[in-house]
């Protein structure tokens, strides 16, 4: 009637009792070992590092890639992060860190010449004595670990820079040599992360408010996160976050109306993300604000794109809708694959290569972009598609 015999029992319960034992002792080494925690991030992490991706590797197998800068997820969040930096100094932080790539965590020296911040769009009208205030800035930035409201908290007080040097003019070149050394304090913060923020760098260049940045910046650090589309901020985180100085906008209604919604708009005119602010309340009082994001289609993304190559002149008004007139703007760089009209206007007018293949399309934009500035013709200028149209039709690949 029984499916067990009585010796057959006590084998099987033998074996739970060894295997129960054996599940024992795996637990508590998982507790010991997931009892280290990262100060900085408070997450927890273990010993076998080959499982652990830092933030530096992440970095440094991006160098190559120009177009986007990696942050350590603790400087992105400006969670440890006092004094936040002007507009021009944060842009200037987002350049520092991206030249530094892999070796952020280093202890040495990092260099970047005048002449090559100038070549940013969004940067190229610096000089040594607009930069010089900038680095003041930045080395005045504090980086706070711990609450001291909190009695159990330890506290660590340090910089995000060391000092700064912005060398002579080069008399034959008239070029100047810029250097750094970042802080001890961002030095360890970078060297234990392992959460980072991908940022797309040419829409860092191209905000207009530090709200913008820093708003842009936080999300950014959580969009690769799994089932995570939204965050909620108490009225005080939020205004910490942004950078709002104690004192200053103290009404809910202004701070949303001049801070939040501006910063919202812009990020989702320029960015692959589209953004919204829901206040919630507690009776009639706003106590929270949460921030939802999505990813932006494609077609979406390439209008962000190529907002970003047009001039800055109008873009206030386009984000508005109150934009009298859509100007078409040529893009600025790269390929004009799936991006319209400027794919289709090329495959319907760009002679066939041996009468079949459609021509090489970034060469081409590269071939008209070149063509345009001989010839002193705007990107944005009026009946910019007849041009290209025009163009097209006379285009040799070879």
């Amino acid at each position: 009637m029984f499916p067990y015999t009585y010796d057959s029992i006590g084998r099987i319960s033998s074996r739970k009792c060894r295997l129960s034992s054996r599940k024992s002792r795996i637990s508590s080494r998982k507790s010991r070992i997931s009892s280290r925690s990262n100060r900085f991030t408070g997450r927890s992490f273990t010993n076998i590092k080959s499982t652990m991706i830092k933030t530096t590797q992440v970095a440094a197998d991006r160098a190559h890639d120009d177009t986007k800068t990696v942050l350590p997820a603790e400087v992105a969040r400006g969670v440890y992060m006092q004094n936040a930096p002007s507009l021009a100094a944060l842009k200037l932080m987002h350049l520092m860190i991206a030249t530094a790539g892999g070796r952020m965590a280093e202890p040495v020296r990092h260099e970047i010449r005048l002449s090559e911040i100038r070549k940013i769009d969004g940067m190229n009208n610096h000089s040594r004595a607009s930069l010089t205030p900038l680095f003041e800035e930045l080395r005045a930035v504090v980086i706070r670990e711990g609450n001291p409201a909190e009695d159990t908290d330890r506290i660590v007080v340090g910089g995000l820079l060391d000092h700064a040097v912005l060398d002579r003019k080069d008399a034959i070149s008239g070029d100047t040599l810029l250097s750094w050394f970042f802080g001890r304090m961002f030095i360890e913060m970078a060297e234990a992360s392992i959460h980072w923020a991908i940022m797309d760098r040419q829409t860092i260049f191209h905000l207009t408010s530090k709200y913008s940045v820093l708003l842009f910046q936080h999300i950014s650090s959580l969009t690769g996160l799994k089932h995570i589309s939204s965050k909620t901020f108490t009225v005080p985180e939020l205004r910490a976050m942004l950078g709002v100085p104690e004192g200053k906008i103290a009404r809910f209604a202004n701070l949303n109306r001049d801070v939040v919604q501006p910063a919202i708009s812009e990020i989702s005119q320029l960015s692959r993300l589209i953004l919204t602010a829901t206040p919630n309340k507690i009776g009639r009082t706003v106590a929270s604000v949460t921030i939802s994001w999505e990813e932006k289609e494609q077609r979406q993304k390439q209008s962000a794109k190529a907002e970003l190559n047009r001039s800055k002149v109008g873009r206030k008004a386009r984000r508005a809708g109150t934009a009298e007139t859509t100007v078409t703007v040529f893009p600025g760089s790269g390929s004009v694959k799936d991006m319209q009209p400027w794919d289709r206007i090329a495959r319907d007018n760009a002679p066939r290569i041996d009468g079949r293949h459609v021509p090489d399309l970034r060469k081409l934009a590269d071939t008209f972009r070149k063509w345009c500035s001989d010839k002193s013709i705007p990107l944005d200028m009026r009946n910019i598609e007849k041009t290209f149209t025009t163009w097209c039709k006379s285009y040799s690949a070879r």
